[in-house]
């Protein structure tokens, strides 16, 4: 049998880096993949400052002036609205293809209570707002209770919401005049401040104050986590204590709740409420665009709410930069369409650092 000195010499000889991982340098590339991996929003920044130099070299100051740029933030605050909504659902994992129509209906909410039933304008408003929460509760509810897949239970929404819409509206349009005379509380959010040639106006403060206070609550609060963790791993989620139902619920109850949002925005962007705003059908469309385009996971649990805001001025600099320089409109559309698939595989490379 060995000694104890035999150990004892035999200890002091081991080498004392054995717990010690092996690391080594990926190079640059591997580098920027993890820096990408740490700070989604940086790809779409970077697309969005190329886009703003590229126009403002090919239009000078026709594009690269406060009121063109500006333009381009009015331009785009329902989308921009309607983004924050939709980011909160793909970062659990899901889809909303309803956040248009809920949008839609909440207008018609809105300016029905207010004309038809004579109820003052601020609670219309409110009573918008809260069809807007409740619409997204249900949907909510069937994702996280009943185990519908999202796409399935948003597409059924969307089209139950569309069909309401037309039948509650009657398929009738509360004209600008009306709304002025009668009802100017429902124009608030259209309300332009002048400042330094630029024009801004609340709809476009209330979306970037929204942008502020979800980057906020996504990065640096409880719940901000666990709607990544949900996103990221509802089953680990749940194991380590996360309320995967409650966060579900109130994902869904919030995305509604902004929609509701949109629609005080729309009908100060548009000055009247009609049943039959575009918006309803290409909302959705355009608010998954500027997602994507926006660095966030359609797997869900990794992305920024202000890469999504980033997303939708990038479409916006492309819309009107085209527009100012006489280009088909198909370009944009072309344009979009490479953004969105480029953006994806971005996505999938970055994704390989989780891998």
């Amino acid at each position: 049998m060995a000694s104890a000195n035999e150990y004892e010499s035999a200890a002091q000889n081991a080498a004392e880096s054995v717990a010690e991982f092996d690391l080594h340098d990926k190079g640059w590339i591997g580098r920027l993949q993890h820096t990408l991996h740490v700070t989604p929003a940086l790809v779409p920044l970077a697309v969005l400052v190329a886009a703003i130099a590229l126009f403002g070299i090919l239009l000078g100051s026709k594009f690269f002036s406060p009121f063109a740029l500006t333009l381009i933030l009015q331009q785009v605050q329902i989308v921009g609205v309607l983004a924050a909504a939709q980011t909160l659902i793909i970062l659990t994992a899901g889809i909303d293809l309803s956040v248009g129509a809920v949008a839609v209906f909440c207008t018609v909410i809105m300016g029905q209570f207010t004309f038809r039933y004579g109820i003052p304008a601020p609670a219309a408003v409110a009573i918008g707002l809260a069809v807007g929460t409740a619409l997204g509760a249900i949907s909510g509810w069937l994702v996280s209770r009943v185990k519908l897949p999202p796409f399935i239970v948003t597409l059924g929404m969307w089209q139950i919401v569309l069909a309401a819409n037309y039948l509650y509206s009657a398929n009738e349009t509360i004209r600008s005049q009306d709304i002025a005379a009668e009802a100017p509380f429902l124009h608030f959010l259209g309300t332009k401040i002048q400042f330094a040639g630029a024009t801004f106006t609340f709809g476009v403060i209330l979306m970037v104050l929204l942008v502020v206070v979800l980057a906020y609550a996504l990065r640096s609060t409880a719940w901000g986590r666990h709607v990544y963790a949900v996103g990221d791993d509802p089953e680990a989620a749940e194991l380590a204590g996360v309320d995967v139902h409650k966060t579900l619920m109130s994902v869904y109850m919030l995305a509604g709740f902004i929609c509701a949002l949109a629609a005080w925005v729309m009908i100060g962007r548009f000055s009247s409420v009609s049943p039959s705003a575009s918006t309803g059908v290409i909302g959705n469309i355009q608010a998954i665009t500027a997602v994507v385009i926006g660095g966030i996971s359609l797997f869900g649990g990794r992305g920024s709410i202000v890469g999504a805001f980033f997303g939708a001025l990038i479409v916006g600099v492309f819309e009107l930069g085209l527009r100012m320089a006489g280009a088909d409109p198909q370009w944009t559309f072309m344009l979009i369409g490479m953004l969105i698939i480029g953006a994806v595989t971005v996505d999938q490379w970055i994704r390989k650092v989780a891998g």
